[in-house]
């Protein structure tokens, strides 16, 4: 009796606290790209989410987590829908389940009526195919009334637990609108808060984990670069430093000796933040000369109104300026934001470098990209950060971008 107390005691406790954290999903279906396409949905709503493609790994979903939503793909040709129902029954599952499925599938309505004779908490099926908004509707009730706090993790306590990941943002020719690299930007996947953005997590300058993330980034914009050679042509990557970890000389040495040998490597960029360029300039130019000999190159990002500071400094190797993403978003009807633009890109013509404007997100902003002159975009225009193996797929899917 005490068991079944505590049991139950826990199931409200679960239930009371849903509405206060991201919500958990698992993705059951047999088909892989089908779940990915899924889970993706679900972690854009703002799940946290799993998958599984049988019967059995859905035991071990259940055994190691407590998902408040199952969703579940039905076809005739996919997992056993008895077997699954019998798996959730046998679990005790108590959150919510949704089966997705063809409109007027027998199967799906079969599903359906056999999981409510079970006892399970059915949602009303999602047909195919379908909006996202159509399943927002759906999942409503699991998602949380108020904002999600902010997650309290160290990047220290992420990197012993291997949460971090790179995620890729496109890099576009202005002018052709093909796609010529991508930056590399680190993420967490935390196991409770889900894919938490940089902001939570980056430490500050002096903290001893800063060069432990550094390193982090390198080693694995390394792998991933072999990883994408592998399934498309070789891509261009930018990767973002401090300042502080290109001031130690032996940082340096083992950055160069880490780019890779292969002869399709087209060259590495270096990403760093204007506020520290700029306050460090004497040694980012020093570093900058030493590292394009091993194709690394030294780009200063986030430049925005305090573009004259790198005026009459004669001739600089950096192989590139990016302008702030927010003198660039809005700037069709916005001639401040234009008149820094346009200095940002004489700036960089002046230097023989080239001149990125990142934060495109809409057709107006890409027109005064063009009309300003600007080499490169970026921005949610042409496409959001992606996980690694999505992105890899969204590059086999489309060489020239049609803004959307």
């Amino acid at each position: 009796m005490n068991d079944e107390i505590v049991e139950c005691a826990g199931r409200r406790l679960r239930t009371f606290g849903r509405r206060k954290v991201k919500p958990r999903a698992c993705v059951a279906d047999g088909k892989r790209h089908l779940r990915a396409f899924l889970a993706e949905v679900l972690e854009d709503l703002g799940f946290v989410t799993s998958e599984c493609a049988s019967a059995d790994e859905l035991k071990t979903v259940l055994a190691g987590e407590l998902p408040d939503l199952i969703l579940f793909g039905v076809a005739a040709d996919g997992i056993e829908p008895g077997t699954f129902l019998e798996t959730l029954v046998r679990e005790a599952f108590d959150g919510k389940v949704l089966a997705v499925g063809a409109r007027d599938s027998i199967i799906v309505k079969a599903v359906q009526q056999v999981g409510e004779e079970y006892g399970l908490a059915m949602l009303p099926p999602l047909t195919t195919p379908f909006a996202a908004e159509t399943l927002r509707d759906r999942v409503a009730m699991l998602l949380p009334d108020e904002p999600v706090p902010s997650p309290a993790v160290h990047v220290g306590e992420a990197l012993h637990a291997g949460w971090l990941e790179l995620w890729y943002q496109p890099k576009i020719d202005a002018r052709t609108l093909i796609r010529c690299g991508a930056e590399a930007l680190v993420r967490m996947r935390h196991p409770t808060w889900g894919v938490v953005p940089p902001a939570y997590f980056i430490p500050e300058e002096h903290d001893p984990h800063l060069r432990d993330l550094s390193e982090f980034v390198i080693e694995r914009a390394v792998q991933d670069w072999h990883y994408l050679l592998e399934r498309q042509s070789p891509v261009d990557l930018s990767i973002n430093l401090p300042a502080s970890y290109l001031k130690e000389p032996q940082a340096v040495r083992d950055l160069c000796r880490r780019v890779p040998t292969h002869p399709a490597f087209g060259g590495l960029t270096i990403e760093i933040d204007s506020e520290e360029a700029i306050r460090d300039l004497d040694v980012l130019v020093e570093v900058a000369r030493e590292v394009r000999l091993h194709n690394i190159g030294l780009s200063i990002d986030n430049l925005g109104a305090n573009w004259p500071s790198l005026m009459d400094l004669g001739r600089i190797p950096f192989i590139k300026l990016k302008a702030d993403r927010q003198f660039v978003t809005g700037s069709a009807n916005d001639r401040l934001k234009r008149t820094v633009c346009r200095h940002i890109v004489e700036l960089a013509q002046g230097y023989g470098a080239r001149a990125a404007a990142e934060g495109v997100e809409s057709r107006a902003d890409l027109v005064v990209a063009n009309e300003l002159g600007f080499d490169l975009v970026q921005g949610f225009l042409f496409g959001k950060p992606l996980p690694l193996k999505k992105f890899a797929r969204s590059a086999l899917t489309r060489t020239v971008l049609d803004p959307v």
